[in-house]
C-alpha cells in the first residue's frame, strides 16, 4: 500500500464523472424504476403547470389589457365550438335518456321521474364534464397547437427578447377567454342535451313534455356545482394546453407531440377535477 493511499481520509474521494455513471438500458429497467420515472415525471410537471397558472393570475391582475386578443380567443373557442358540442350534445342526450328508460321499465313502469332525474344528472355533472372533455379535444389541441407553432418558429423567443412575457401576451386571454366560453358553451350543450331527451323520452316511451320538464329534483346546490365545474374545466384547458405549447420542441413532429399531450393532459385534469369537485359538492350539498 503506498503513502498516498493509507493516509486517504474517507469522503476525499474525487467526485465521480456524470459520463462515468452506467446509463441502464430501457429494455432492462424494472417496474419500479419507470413508475419512480413517472412520478418525478408528474410531479415536474405538476410543479410548472402550478407556475403557469400562478404567473397567468398575475398577469391578469397586474398586466395589459388587450380586448382585441379576449374577444378573438372567445371566438375561437366558444363561436367556433356551438355547432360541434350541440351535434354532440343532442345525440348525447337521446342515448342516455334512451338507454335509462330502457333500464328503468326493467324495474317499475313508471316513468314519470325519467326527466327530473335527468336533468340532476345533467345540471350537477354530465353537461360540465361531457362538454368539457369534447373542448378538451377541440379547444386544447387548437391551443397547443398554435402556440407550439410560434415556440418552433421562434415567435415565442422573438417576444423575449423583446421583454414581454409568452404568459401574458399568449396564456392570459386564452385563460379569460377559455372560463367564459366554456360557461356559456355549456350552459347551452345543457340545454340541447334536455330538449334531445325530451323529444326522446316522448318519442319511444309516451313521456309527455309536460311530464318530463320536472325540475323538482334540481336544487342551488346542483347548479353551484354544475357552474363551479364550468369554471374550473374552463380554467384548466387553457392553462393545460398553453403549457404543452411552451414546453414544445423541435419542429412539426414536436408540435404534434405537443397537441396530444394538451389532449390527454387536458382530458385527465377534467377527470381529476370533477372528482374533487363532486365528493366537496356531495359533502357540501347532498343530492336528494
Amino acid at each position: 500500500m503506498s503513502a498516498s493511499e493509507s493516509h486517504e481520509q474517507p469522503g476525499s474521494h474525487e467526485p465521480v464523472d456524470p459520463e462515468d455513471v452506467p446509463i441502464i438500458p430501457a429494455d432492462q429497467r424494472g417496474f419500479v424504476f419507470q413508475l419512480g420515472a413517472a412520478a418525478l415525471d408528474g410531479l415536474r410537471m405538476a410543479r410548472e403547470l402550478y407556475s403557469v397558472f400562478v404567473r397567468t393570475l398575475y398577469f391578469m391582475a397586474y398586466g395589459r389589457k388587450e380586448k382585441g386578443a379576449f374577444v378573438q380567443q372567445i371566438y375561437e373557442q366558444g363561436n367556433n365550438s356551438v355547432f360541434f358540442l350541440t351535434v354532440f350534445m343532442g345525440f348525447f342526450g337521446m342515448i342516455l335518456v334512451f338507454q335509462a328508460g330502457e333500464q328503468s321499465k326493467r324495474i317499475i313502469p313508471d316513468l314519470s321521474l325519467l326527466g327530473a332525474q335527468y336533468l340532476q344528472l345533467l345540471v350537477r355533472d354530465f353537461a360540465a364534464s361531457i362538454g368539457a372533455l369534447m373542448l378538451a379535444t377541440r379547444v386544447g389541441a387548437g391551443i397547443a397547437a398554435e402556440i407550439g407553432s410560434m415556440v418552433v418558429t421562434e415567435q415565442v423567443d422573438a417576444l423575449r427578447m423583446c421583454a414581454a412575457d409568452p404568459i401574458e401576451y399568449l396564456v392570459v386571454p386564452r385563460f379569460k377567454a377559455g372560463i367564459v366560453a366554456t360557461t356559456a358553451v355549456i350552459i347551452w350543450s345543457c340545454l340541447i342535451a334536455w330538449l334531445s331527451g325530451l323529444l326522446t323520452a316522448w318519442s319511444f316511451f309516451g313521456v309527455l313534455p309536460r311530464t318530463f320538464a320536472n325540475v323538482s329534483m334540481v336544487s342551488v346546490g346542483d347548479l353551484v356545482v354544475g357552474l363551479t365545474k364550468c369554471i374550473a374545466y374552463g380554467a384548466a384547458i387553457p392553462i393545460v394546453s398553453s403549457h404543452s405549447g411552451l414546453s414544445t420542441f423541435g419542429g412539426s413532429e414536436g408540435v404534434g407531440w405537443a397537441t396530444t399531450r394538451a389532449v390527454v393532459n387536458s382530458s385527465l385534469a377534467v377527470i381529476i377535477l370533477n372528482f374533487f369537485i363532486s365528493a366537496a359538492g356531495l359533502i357540501l350539498f347532498p343530492s336528494k
